[in-house]
């Protein structure tokens, strides 16, 4: 059957002399993602969604987990990803660009045989332009395993989340907005390593992306860092309406953490301002949701995203959180901690995103076993 142009195809955004039916590359990990945070300030809830493409794998996902108290819940949903791109939506989820890089509604239908079940409408605005990550890079041997493009805002939500029989109503001055967008080559479930995976086994990973909202200003913190304390990826930035954005220097966190866990308490990231003068972005965790329990980041053992469950899958359940021994691989996965920032006298709400594991001689872990004292 010949192929035919699909309706994108008659706008002027192509990148690469190819129908936008198609991406550049053939790598079966190429995706298209976005994820969203929703919380409030007194740390009682926190909502984490998204929605991805997979281009090469013919897949598409979303899904969402709201932490309650100790339980979550989740709605995962995956689909055969159709030509129609602008179409964000697979199962009770949705995700509607309003006005691009500014307004977007979210929405996940209620499940008629749970009415009990977590669902929801939301209005989510941006409250400053959203800001361009460093480009981001990661290798095993000389096979390049991850290569993304992101962006990242911070804003308002308004609306209401229903859960456990009870309507959660999001005001603007009690809740707070994060999210980022993402494309470009990220790992998948299912491939054979070959020797690379075999033989460049990592010995640790340590991760830190902060996006904060104040009133008068946007923060952007990200830092990786290879089990030497090498950095990677480095990048904190200010964003104020009015003035340019402002780089504040190297940054430089202090994390303090449960004894016997890695799980934050609190941190203090040394910054500096423009006259090289030192300045601190200070957070307190006020509740938090592991992104391997729900959410089918890595290593998730019951989803995964890019994975092809079938047509028109949909599964909603809940996980209890009181007993890390039920979900023990979540320790070696990204967790959201969402958190009450204090920044040149002023306090601000964002997210916390971490992930320390296996060796990390700045931190004292030396290996995947090693913990806090």
């Amino acid at each position: 059957m010949p192929e035919r142009p699909v309706a994108l195809d008659e706008y002027p955004v192509h990148q690469v002399p190819l129908s936008m039916r198609h991406i550049a590359t053939s790598d079966r990990n190429a995706y298209d993602r976005c994820i969203f945070h929703v919380f409030d300030h007194t740390g009682s809830a926190l909502l984490v969604l998204g929605l991805g493409v997979y281009p090469n794998t013919g897949v598409i996902d979303a899904f969402a987990t709201l932490r309650l108290g100790d339980e979550l819940l989740a709605v995962r949903a995956s689909d055969a990803l159709t030509e129609d791109r602008m179409r964000m939506e697979v199962g009770p989820l949705r995700i509607t660009v309003d006005e691009p890089l500014k307004r977007f509604t979210l929405h996940c239908a209620a499940d008629p045989a749970d009415p009990d079940g977590l669902s929801y409408d939301l209005s989510w605005q941006g409250a400053f332009e959203p800001l361009w990550e460093p480009h981001h890079t990661m290798r095993r041997g000389n096979r390049l395993t991850l290569e993304g493009r992101r962006f990242v805002q911070a804003g308002t939500v308004t609306g209401v989340i229903r859960a456990k029989g009870e309507e959660i109503g999001v005001i603007a001055e009690e809740w707070t907005g994060t999210r980022d967008r993402s494309w470009g080559v990220r790992p998948i479930p299912g491939e054979d390593g070959g020797r690379a995976g075999e033989e460049h086994v990592p010995e640790g990973f340590h991760w830190l992306w902060c996006p904060v909202r104040f009133d008068d200003r946007f923060l952007m913190v990200v830092v990786q860092e290879e089990p030497d304390g090498y950095r990677t990826l480095s990048d904190a930035v200010e964003v104020r309406e009015g003035h340019p954005d402002t780089q504040l220097g190297w940054p430089q966190p202090d994390i303090t953490y449960r004894s016997g866990t890695r799980r934050p308490e609190r941190a203090v990231i040394h910054l500096a301002d423009r006259h090289r003068g030192n300045i601190e972005l200070t957070a307190e965790i006020l509740t938090s949701s592991p992104l391997a329990v729900g959410a089918g980041y890595p290593p998730a053992d019951d989803w995964s995203h890019g994975t092809w469950r079938g047509r028109d899958w949909t599964d909603r359940r809940s996980y209890d959180l009181t007993d890390p021994s039920a979900h023990p691989m979540a320790v070696f996965g990204v967790t959201e901690h969402a958190a009450r920032f204090t920044f040149d006298g002023a306090t601000g709400y964002g997210i916390f995103e971490h992930g320390t594991f296996g060796r990390h001689d700045p931190s004292g872990f030396t290996g995947y076993d090693s913990v806090a004292p």
